[in-house]
This record gives structure tokens, sequence and C-alpha cells, in this order.
């Protein structure tokens, strides 16, 4: 939906790609090693189920605090940045209330070693706890949520950072924490029962550790389309800079493509290689992003932009030949997504206090109306042709799928959300063919938590548009390339239903 630039506000996992699991001990999923740490009167251990994705981790000990730890850890060794994030839940009642299930950083092994960790206890208390340096008293933050079934610790740096909350919902984070350890480190899961004459064991699921996936330093993007009847594509046009989100115009004339904050259009009619002419958006300033379309008749051109005025995104209107410019959505930061087919709604991604929901506005201006109000994350609005319903993709159900409400919202709790896809891809953007017969989606592969990289194995995925009382989806695989962020974010079918346009991209090495 936006260039990673502007999504300072969502969570730094934005930027990360997991771990192959291959690296651990097969015996334990991704982790290399089990011991129990300082003295433990009752012998730990870890039973990992490969299928549940499952760690069940028995522990005894003391206590993880002080100025030593006793507890059961399973670990491995990493160096540099990275986010270590789990569901987590004790099994049985407990022996003591302060008995703990952490989510560990550890400079060694030895009990008075400098650590932080984001720390459950039995009664629910939720922390990031940390000792600054060997033999040192430790000291905690606690986290405003209570009995969360979802915790992470993230590390940047010498800054630790606990979140807390469910699973897809925003988890909220405590204020960073400097911690001075060195670049490797051990990283894992750890139990202790707060006391040494009993052992108890919690359940981790849905365990990444994941760390930042620096971007390519240059790319080649190459603008393709794609025909449905003979199942074919062709290259249009290449370059050596990022090109993003092609939109095709009502009379199937030019692509409208952004590139280095600008709007251009790509005449696809006439000999020799198309030059992309820049649009005229007059002096406002505005840094464009790849969300944008024009209105179903042609006359009218949707943007979303930073601009000097605000560095976080907004939505703007104006004629399709760029002049004119209105601003639509005074609250940032907001993307637009799709026009209603009548041409008298915008629907756009909007973050207001922390989660990105579903919003319309009035393209004769006005105020904003909020349409989803559940989860953390919505995105990728799109009307349905005949103007009944709005797509988006969310996920809420704890994974990326897409879903669908009445035009005029989801209603109180998100009650009249329905979800449409359910699979083991993770699915973004739906785009729907004008005539209303396919609905397109672009799918990221199992486990990827946002649509921000560029990376190998996305897949553009093609299925009957859904009837009016929803049934099993079955999406056909089109194509996988290397794509991402700027490949098909807004809709981009041509006026024809026969064809779509979509950017590949091809990592270059660095200049020298």
């Amino acid at each position: 939906m936006r260039t990673s630039c502007l999504h300072s506000a969502i969570s730094l996992l934005a930027l990360l790609t997991a771990l192959p699991a291959q690296t651990g001990n097969s015996a334990l999923g991704i982790f290399e090693a089990q011991q129990d740490v300082g003295a433990n009167l009752m012998p730990g251990a870890v039973a990992y189920d490969a299928a549940a994705g499952e760690y069940r981790v028995t522990g005894g000990g003391a206590n993880i605090w002080a100025a030593v730890d006793a507890f059961h850890f399973v670990w491995r060794r990493i160096s540099g940045d990275f986010t270590l994030t789990a569901d987590v839940r004790f099994i049985g009642t407990g022996a003591v209330a302060h008995r703990k299930a952490a989510l560990m950083v550890r400079q060694d092994l030895t009990p008075d070693s400098a650590y932080a960790d984001v720390a459950l206890h039995g009664d629910g208390l939720t922390s990031l706890q940390f000792r600054p340096a060997a033999g040192a008293e430790t000291q905690e933050i606690r986290s405003t949520m209570n009995a969360p079934t979802r915790i992470r610790i993230e590390r940047r740096g010498d800054s630790f950072t606990a979140f807390a909350g469910k699973p897809g919902e925003d988890l909220t984070a405590t204020a960073p924490q400097q911690v001075s350890l060195p670049a490797n480190v051990y990283v894992g899961l750890g139990v202790c029962s707060h006391d040494a004459a009993v052992i108890e064991t919690a359940v981790f699921t849905n365990v990444k550790l994941e760390q930042p996936q620096p971007p390519a330093a240059r790319y080649r993007s190459k603008i393709t389309i794609y025909d449905i009847a003979t199942r074919s594509t062709r290259l249009v046009y290449q370059a050596d800079q990022v090109i993003e989100a092609p939109n095709w115009s009502r009379d199937g004339k030019f692509l409208l493509i952004n590139t280095e904050g600008n709007l251009y259009r790509l005449p696809l009619k006439g000999s020799g290689e198309p030059k992309p002419e820049q649009i005229d958006l007059g002096p406002g300033g505005y840094r464009c992003n790849n969300d944008h379309d024009l209105s179903r008749d042609g006359n009218w051109l949707a943007f979303s932009a930073s601009s000097p005025s605000s560095h976080q995104s907004q939505v703007y209107l104006a004629k399709s030949d760029g002049s004119g410019v209105r601003l639509m959505t005074p609250a940032a930061p907001s993307y637009f997504h799709g026009w209603s087919p009548d041409g008298k709604w915008l629907a756009f991604v909007g973050q207001r206090d922390g989660a990105f929901h579903l919003y319309r506005v009035s393209a004769d201006g006005g105020a904003e109306q909020q349409l989803t109000s559940q989860g953390s994350y919505d995105d990728g609005t799109e009307y349905s042709p005949d103007g009944k319903w709005i797509y988006f993709n969310s996920n809420r159900s704890g994974s990326w799928r897409v879903w669908r409400m009445p035009a005029a919202g989801a209603g109180a709790g998100d009650a009249k959300a329905e979800q449409v896809t359910n699979d083991e891809w993770e699915d973004w953007f739906p785009h729907f063919s004008p005539d209303g017969k396919h609905m397109l989606v672009f799918s990221f592969p199992k486990g990827t938590t946002t649509h921000n990289d560029r990376m190998d194995g996305v897949v553009l995925r093609l299925m009957a548009a859904p009837s009016q009382k929803l049934k099993p989806a079955k999406l056909e695989i089109l194509l996988r390339f290397y794509g991402g962020q700027g490949t098909i974010n807004v809709n981009s079918w041509s006026p024809d239903s026969r064809q779509f346009a979509f950017v590949v991209y091809e990592p270059l090495p660095a200049s020298p």
C-alpha cells in the first residue's frame, strides 16, 4: 500500500523476514540447544512438536530476578538485530503466582549474566525485565497489558522493547530500554517455576525469530502485462529504478505509474519503447506513493502523497490531467485504495489511534466515515464492480486474508464482515476485473507479516468473483515471481477485462 519510509508507526516487524527453520536443531525447531541455567533442583526439559509448531518447556528454579537466575532455557546463538515473538500459555493453575514464561536474550549462560526478556507471570503480570551488567540487580518496565496471549521482544542495537497483546491485534509496547549486550547473544524461551521444589510447564506456539533483511541497493522494474485468454505475459517497459503500481487508463491508452515521488503516464500505443510522461500536479510539492487510480469515467485522479505540510501520507483528488489538486483527508496517515463505481466515494486506509482501519470520504468533500473497527490492520480496500461490497485484506484472523463488507461499512463490531479466502497463503490487495467476473489476489508465502518488502516467491492468483452467498474460494496461481511492495497495490485491470498490468522486480548489485 505504501513505501517503507511511511511505515514508521507500524511495528518494526514490518521490515523483517523469518529465519529458515533448518538453521536450528531439528529436534528443537529453530533453536540449537537446551539446558538448565543456575541452580535447579528439578531438571527441566523441552518437547518440540514440529507438526503443531509447539514448544512445551518445563522448568524449575527459584526465580529470574535479583542478581542470579534459575530456569530452563532453550536457545540459539544469533548476532545483530532481531525480533522474537510467540503465543504463550501455562499448563495448570501453578504452585506460585509468579511462575514465569519468558522470551529471553542473554549475554551468556551463567546465572548472573546480563540479559533482557519479556516475562509473562502466572498471574498475568507482564514486563520487560533486564539486568544491565553481570551480577547487577534485575530491573523491570511493566507492560500495561495483563495476561496477554502473545508476547514479543525486539532488539535494535542496545535498545530492547517488549510487546504484549493478542493475536490479530496491535501489540502494546513498553518504553525501550538500553542494555549493553554483545552483538552475538543467546536467544530463546525460558520457564521458571519460582519454587525450586516444583516444576512448571508453558507452551509456546507461533514462535518466530526474525531479523531485518536489508533491501537491495537497486532494482530493475519490469512493467508487465498478463493476458487472461492466452495465459501469457509481455514486457512493456523496464528501467533500473523502482517503478510502482500501474493503473490502466479508462481509454486503454496508457498506464498510470509512480516513481521517485512523481506520477507518470506510460503510453501503450505507438512504435518503439514508450517514454513516461510526468503528470504536473502543480506547486504543492507532493511526493506521491503507490496508491493512486482514475475514476471509472476517467475524469478524476485520486492519489496519496506526503507534502511539505505533512510528512505522512494524505489522500488528494485532482482532475485527470493533474490540475486542481485538493486535500480529501486532513488526518494522516491516509492511503487511497479505491473508487466507488458511481464515482461518489473514495475508499482509503487510515491509521488512527495506532490501528489501521478502513474509511471512505465523499468525492465532494466532507468528514471521513469509518467502515471497520476490529482487529489491528485492514488494508487494500476495493469496491466490487456492482458497488454492493467493499473487499479488503486483514490480519484479524491471525493471518492475512481477503474479507468483504457491505459498501456502507462492516457494522457494529464488524459483524457484517465476511472472510473470503482461507488457505496457506498471505493474501493482499483484491482487484476486480471491470466486468465483475474475476478477482485477482496478490499473495505472499505463509508467515510473511507485511507487504513492505520485495522478495522471491510471491504469486498472483485468480478466482471467480464471489457471489452474494460466499462459497469456499478456489484460487488459481497464474504467476510466481520476485515482487512485493509496488507490484500491484491498486487495481490494474484493462478496461476490457482481458489483461492486467503489474511490476516484476529484479535485484541489482550495488553500484561500485
